[in-house]
């Protein structure tokens, strides 16, 4: 996916946001996961690739006016399997958007499917744009 321009509504935060994990006896730094953000009329919908992440693995939280996403991914291993080498950075996917004040975050909805989170906020409602009925008198 590709990052594109992010719409004034939201804004991914920066990477000192972003903490290092304890992870055993070694700190463990998350991976920010790639997003693309879009906006309509109605709201803005992220897409984000956690590639390995599982529904209950994942956990998106709103604090203000602050997204979060987090995610961890998961290496399901058969019994009496050991991994030799695993080709990934990092187990741990994190990334915090700001929303502005039109999103109404008391009805974000979220769906997770082949690895991709996607995540719509709608707009207030009496900010959306809406179509005036004009009668004749």
């Amino acid at each position: 996916m590709n990052t594109q321009t992010q719409p004034q509504d939201v804004q991914q935060k920066s990477a000192r946001d972003v903490t290092p994990e304890r992870r055993g006896s070694r700190q463990e730094v998350a991976m920010r996961p790639p997003v693309d953000v879009f906006e309509t009329a109605d709201g803005i919908t992220l897409r984000a690739d956690m590639p390995g992440v599982s529904k209950d693995r994942l956990e998106l939280r709103v604090d203000g006016t602050t997204l979060q996403l987090e995610g961890k991914i998961e290496f399901p291993m058969g019994t009496n399997l050991e991994a030799l080498y695993v080709d990934v950075r990092s187990t741990l996917y994190r990334c915090s958007f700001a929303l502005s004040n039109e999103l109404d975050t008391g009805r974000i909805e979220a769906n997770l499917k082949d690895g991709v989170l996607t995540v719509h906020i709608p707009k207030r409602a009496e900010l959306r744009p809406r179509r005036i009925e004009v009668r004749s008198a």
